[in-house]
């Protein structure tokens, strides 16, 4: 095992003994606050990329995949057909639910930390060279990776000394800590870095939800603004402190600005160079490590995912010292010598998608529609598939969203096999909207819903007041006319309507005397249109005048959705008080 760890020997920027004694000391505690303010105090003191390896890192400095992004930029294309890819284009692709996790990782601290400036290129950059991007995506519908991503144990072997630190919670090592999941975090620094992305209730460092979100935490938690590149280099080197390892990753975040692509999961290129020259780049077994148990030789260490072939299991060593000339396993059929095949995803079973008895979707602008579209994943043979994610896109020009906001949701189907989206909000734009349903991971023809938004109603309208409405000829109506819209008895907002001063009850064409409204230039108007309720569903008419003509008039109000309202108004000669008669003088 020492001759493999040689070339990672070299490359160390300090001594193992030095590391070791640093790093050991430094994961001792697990108190959240000491870990965080022992390395911002190691950050402050030594900023530069030539800052010692054993400051402390998110993966213990745990080895990593060295591969290079091609030299050909990558020409970003949707197309996941099995035709012959050009030069870049398979880098380029990132498996689907992996980038979900880094985009909504990168949402979140924009929303968290708006001044780190995280790019979502960052953490697929760390996820390529830390894990080959989740072993090219073999995550479940939920984002938990296949089977668990090991780095070799951490016993001062090559690598630095830590030891266990969880009692084998994550790793499965009672003995030294090991990277883990998809980020490679070590045990000691998850522990307070561990995040909940997919909300599901579990910190789990094997979920690429939870530790894409994680990792954007570890590289804002100094407060360093990414969009620099002073701060940018110190928060990867605070991930694994090693020039090349930054230089590395700036090349894959330089790469996958210029261009990436959404493939199916499970279906990322693999590297096939690590910076250990493959120490412990066997296939991770489903137990991990358990170096204390006596008279078994150890599984072999796990690499982070899509390591180099596979080569014969060495004998492993004991904690702490024992021989480093590989070895057949004592048993040759505890270790497989060749990659385990893997069963088939629920994913990658599905074939089609099935509308699972969605309602007919309709409702106001403005308005939660009722109904939620509802989709069912489906074999060839028609079997329910559950544990699928299925992602449901709003496309076209409209302000429809779902409830909070977003136009995207992905959501996993139950034991039944069915999706059920978030409820839509309708926006004001009317007219049809369609939502497209695709499988996240799984090239399937995508099932479309249209939902309708029509316009806003009201189906009563009622005055707010009952004051008489009277004017004298060539007067000026002393109340003005106010309406109240509501539609089911709740109020109605935002509601189109329409004033006219009309003949008669039976002819609803516009009068051409009586009461009238000026317009701007103060010319006298006996129609109203583009009026709208106020948020209480509210609608005041301006001033009424009246010309010579007196009488009884009919002001009629519509709404959209057919709410009528008639007013009258009178317009009568002021009274006049006949002279009291004269009393006559007694005779």
């Amino acid at each position: 095992m020492a001759a493999q760890f040689g070339r990672r020997l070299r490359k160390g920027a300090a001594t193992t003994a030095v590391a070791a004694v640093a790093v050991a000391a430094l994961s001792a505690s697990q108190a959240p606050g000491v870990n965080d303010h022992g390395r911002q105090a190691a950050a402050d003191a030594t900023p530069s990329p030539d800052a010692s390896a054993s400051d402390g890192s998110a993966t213990g400095n745990s080895p990593y995949y060295t591969d290079l992004p091609p030299l050909k930029s990558p020409n970003p294309s949707p197309s996941t057909g099995t035709g012959t890819a050009a030069p870049g284009t398979t880098e380029a692709g990132i498996p689907a639910t992996v980038l979900d996790a880094y985009k909504k990782a990168e949402t979140a601290l924009n929303e968290a930390k708006p001044g780190c400036n995280l790019p979502w290129q960052l953490l697929a950059a760390i996820g390529r060279v830390e894990s080959g991007q989740a072993r090219g995506g073999r995550v479940d519908a939920d984002g938990t990776t296949i089977s668990p991503i090991l780095g070799p144990q951490l016993d001062g072997n090559g690598f630095a000394l830590i030891r266990d630190t969880d009692d084998g919670a994550y790793d499965g090592n009672s003995s030294y800590d090991q990277a883990v999941g998809p980020m490679q975090f070590i045990p000691s620094t998850w522990k307070w870095a561990g995040r909940d992305g997919n909300a599901d209730g579990k910190k789990d460092p094997n979920n690429i939800y939870d530790a894409a979100l994680a990792a954007g935490h570890y590289l804002c938690r100094f407060d360093w603004d990414l969009s620099d590149q002073d701060d940018l280099d110190r928060a990867i080197l605070s991930y694994n402190n090693s020039r090349e390892y930054l230089n590395l990753v700036m090349r894959w975040v330089e790469y996958y600005r210029k261009g990436t692509h959404e493939i199916p999961d499970g279906t990322g290129t693999l590297p096939d160079n690590r910076s250990d020259d493959g120490a412990g780049a066997s296939p991770s077994p489903s137990t991990p490590n358990t170096p204390n148990t006596p008279n078994t030789p150890n599984t072999p260490n796990a690499p982070a995912p899509g390591g180099s072939k596979p080569k014969p299991s060495p004998k492993p060593e004991k904690p702490g010292g024992g021989t480093t000339t590989p070895k057949p396993p004592t048993d040759p059929g505890s270790t497989p010598t060749t990659p385990p095949s893997t069963p088939p995803t629920n994913t990658d079973t599905v074939d089609h998608l099935e509308d699972a008895g969605t309602a007919k979707l309709t409702a106001m602008a403005g308005d939660a529609f009722t109904k939620r579209i509802s989709t069912r994943a489906e074999t060839k043979a028609g079997k329910a598939v559950s544990k699928v994610r299925v992602r449901f896109t709003i496309i076209g020009d409209t302000d429809t969203t779902f409830t909070g906001g977003e136009n995207v949701a992905t959501v996993a189907t139950n034991s039944s096999g069915v999706a059920v989206a978030p409820a839509l909000q309708a926006g004001e734009k009317t007219g049809g909207v369609t939502v497209r349903a695709t499988v996240v991971g799984r090239t399937v023809a995508g099932l479309d819903y249209t939902a309708t938004v029509t316009e806003r109603a009201a189906d009563a309208l009622a005055r707010t007041g009952d004051a008489a409405l009277t004017c004298t000829p060539g007067g000026e109506f002393a109340n003005q006319v106010e309406v109240k819209a509501t539609y089911g008895g709740a109020v109605a907002d935002g509601v189109a309507a329409t004033a006219t001063l009309i003949k008669s009850a039976d002819d609803p064409a516009v009068a051409d005397k009586g009461p009238y409204f000026k317009d701007a230039d103060g010319k006298a108007v006996r129609t109203l249109k583009a009026l709208k309720t106020d948020a209480k569903g509210l609608l005041k008419l301006p001033k009424l005048y009246a010309d010579d003509t007196t009488g009884t008039f009919l002001l009629r109000i519509n709404t959209a959705g057919g709410a009528t309202l008639t007013v009258e108004l009178t317009v009568a000669a002021a009274e006049t008080s006949s002279p009291s008669p004269s009393t006559s003088p007694s005779a």
